[in-house]
């Protein structure tokens, strides 16, 4: 239940704000941040002494995969999983089990414990979304959304390729409404459909095969579309050619694409205050850029290519992306990009799952390890650590492992470690295979982040990058009272003591939820409520009616019946509609 808190004397860290570190107080009351606490407020008040401690926004991690039957999938595949990573049941919370995919249950947890407060699954196959809405529905302590899945769906592409532009936004529109999704995925545009054929498609100009749709064609609609929608995020992509060697240079023209169109948000929503502007301005979304920036022809030439990307996004403002750190050890792959698993599978031998879901997506699961002696693997460590160091703007970035693909979550404490330490980095590199110094510019790089970095890339940006941050990753008057107190004292920090910095970022001293203490130094406290937000978009009647007079007849090629499509609000978790106006 919401109260009233006073957190007091903790270094603050509020960059949509542009508090950097000060020393200052934080009160709560009905589940929001607030000026100040009355008198009687006082009587009842629950005061945290957050002396010599870091105090930031709840964490908000924009792409991770944790609900849906890829995710299910993953752990059916891994039952070495299970037995070597578990919590017993507490009088208040479920037992669970999972190391790279946890169970519902345990990853509420864990994600808690770091101090995060909201998680987004990152891919939605609409005709799979009953059933990932009931997992985010059973996952506690977040609050939650999705990105649904629309790079490769047949009447897109058919709407597209006709130029029915009115038709197409009027589809996604009722798309977000129908499976109660937020933003729109973007997964190897065009060449996941092949892949039903046993193709791919590898050049942004090639047409697929049935309905002669381009990687570029589905870029520029669907970025335009979004755009034209007034959709609270840009286009989630994940570009052409993933994990082969080279893919970087498609990945930097498809980021060309959606150079010139202009983010147009627009969303009826009260705003917390800050000071930095909390609207996005980005058209694009990269989702996990380093297992879009391989560079060389082959794996014996292979080395980074992140500077070709990080480069162009230097240089423009219309990019934001995501990491996909890999921080060694397990993981298990999971992809809307079925011919990439394929890949995977054939370089490995490992087991592997794929599936096509009809007329809309497909995906794969595949487990994996990676090693510091693996040449190929350690280039991968370094370059994650690239996309985010040679990035000039924070403000451009997010710190993910896309999680559970790059490695779990709960290694963020240690990618948080790499980025503030250098020597922590050298240390590293003294175990991996040499090809980590040879084949990336990691080795040179010196820049070592501080805190107030660290809470843009994992709080205040991804927040603003997907149109959270009038509520969520700040502090601002009015926002959420989510909060993570961490036992650093910024005033004594030493950044070489790495060890002492992944500790404090595993187990906040405190995270609190909505104005409630859910989590103390890893340990769960109380179960909070939690939100599932949606875009519900308006939309012109007319060319909805004659939208849907299109997708009823076309049904037919869904073993599904159309009544049963659409996902109920009651598959949620307090639902959260967001009012978003399109454009007239």
């Amino acid at each position: 239940m919401a109260g009233t808190i006073a957190i007091k004397n903790g270094y603050v860290y509020d960059p949509l704000n542009d508090i950097n570190g000060e020393m200052m107080d934080i009160f709560i009351k009905d589940g929001k941040v607030v000026t100040e606490l009355s008198g009687a407020d006082m009587k009842d008040v629950k005061e945290i002494d957050a002396k010599g401690k870091t105090v930031m926004p709840g964490g908000v991690d924009s792409h991770s995969h944790v609900a849906g039957a890829k995710v299910n999938g993953g752990r059916m595949m891994r039952p070495e999983d299970h037995y070597k990573f578990y919590q017993k049941k507490t009088p208040i919370t479920h037992s669970g089990c999972g190391y790279t995919v946890p169970s519902v249950y345990l990853g509420g947890y864990e994600y808690s414990k770091m101090g995060y407060t909201t998680v987004f699954e990152a891919a939605v196959p609409p005709m799979e979304a009953r059933h990932t809405h009931e997992e985010m529905r059973s996952t506690p302590m977040l609050d939650m959304g999705g990105y649904l899945v629309l790079g490769n769906n047949w009447f897109l592409m058919r709407y597209l390729k006709e130029g029915d532009i009115d038709k197409a936004a009027a589809y996604i529109a009722w798309m977000m409404k129908t499976h109660k999704t937020y933003g729109i995925k973007c997964v190897n545009p065009a060449g996941v459909e092949n892949w039903g054929w046993g193709e791919n498609i590898g050049a942004l100009d090639q047409a697929n095969i049935h309905f002669e749709t381009t990687p570029e064609d589905m870029i520029k609609g669907l970025t335009e579309l979004n755009e034209k929608l007034g959709i609270p995020m840009p286009v989630h992509l994940h570009a052409n050619n993933l994990g082969h060697p080279g893919c970087w240079e498609i990945t930097r023209d498809s980021l060309k694409i959606p150079k010139n169109v202009k983010a147009k948000p627009n969303m009826d929503v009260e705003w917390a205050e800050t000071k930095k502007n909390a609207k996005r301005h980005e058209s694009v979304y990269l989702t996990h850029c380093q297992f879009n920036a391989f560079g060389g022809t082959s794996w014996r030439d292979f080395e980074s290519g992140v500077k070709g990307i990080t480069d162009y996004v230097n240089s423009n403002d219309h990019v934001v992306f995501d990491s996909g750190c890999v921080p060694f050890g397990d993981a298990t792959v999971m992809t809307g990009d079925g011919p990439a698993i394929h890949d995977l599978y054939v370089l490995t031998g490992h087991k592997w799952s794929n599936t096509d879901v009809e007329c809309e997506c497909g995906s794969g699961v595949l487990p994996f390890l990676y090693l510091k002696g693996n040449p190929v693997h350690s280039v991968q460590w370094a370059m994650g650590l690239e996309s985010l160091l040679y990035v000039k703007d924070a403000w451009k970035t997010i710190m993910t492992t896309d999680s559970p693909n790059g490695g779990p979550f709960i290694k963020y404490p240690q990618v948080i470690a790499w980025l503030m330490s250098n020597k922590a980095r050298q240390d590293t590199f003294a175990e991996c295979h040499k090809w980590a110094q040879d084949r990336t510019g990691l080795g040179a790089e010196t820049r070592e982040m501080d805190l107030f970095e660290i809470a843009t890339i994992t709080r205040a940006n991804p927040a603003r990058t997907i149109g959270m941050s009038y509520r969520k990753g700040t502090l601002g008057i009015g926002a959420d009272g989510d909060v993570a107190i961490y036992d650093i004292d910024p005033k004594s920090l030493e950044v070489n003591d790495y060890e002492s910095i992944i500790r404090a970022f595993e187990n906040a001293a405190y995270t609190i939820k909505a104005g409630e203490v859910v989590s103390q130094m890893g340990e769960i406290v109380a179960i909070p409520e939690k939100n599932t937000f949606y875009s519900d978009i308006a939309t012109d009647e007319d060319a909805e009616k004659s939208m849907l007079a299109d997708v009823k007849k076309w049904f037919k090629y869904y073993t599904l019946g159309f009544d049963r499509y659409p996902t109920p609000e009651k598959y949620l978790a307090n639902p959260t509609p967001i009012q978003v106006k399109a454009e007239k």
